[in-house]
């Protein structure tokens, strides 16, 4: 995975780098459990091969379920893996499921 997602190890984590970038965040959340390994894994490729080429416009973090909870619960997060694109700490789009490089910046690039 590209040093460009940080990987917090808590909620306190989650927020402080939410509050620390200037730019967009695109969080995904990831799980642990054995159905979502897998695609989990797929979305670490997909972020990480990308994340470089965002620079200075987005801030790429992989929250896991598990660990930030509270983040889970605040962006309505029910799947792993997912992701939220979020502006000043607020979500402006959500996509569930594995997502493959062409589909992650469609997303992104429609509210860059």
């Amino acid at each position: 995975m590209a040093k460009r997602v940080h990987r917090p190890r808590e909620d306190a984590e989650f927020n402080f780098i939410l509050g620390m970038s200037g730019v967009s965040v695109l969080a995904y959340f990831t799980g642990t459990w054995p159905k979502a390994i897998e695609p989990c894994r797929m979305m670490d490729l997909v972020v990480g091969g990308i994340a470089d080429d965002y620079t200075g416009r987005l801030t790429a973090v992989r929250a896991d379920i598990t660990r930030c909870p509270g983040a889970t619960e605040r962006y309505g997060i029910t799947a792993a893996p997912s992701c939220v694109l979020l502006k000043k700490g607020e979500a402006v789009a959500h996509g569930t499921g594995p997502m493959t490089i062409a589909e992650v910046r469609k997303f992104l690039d429609g509210h860059l």
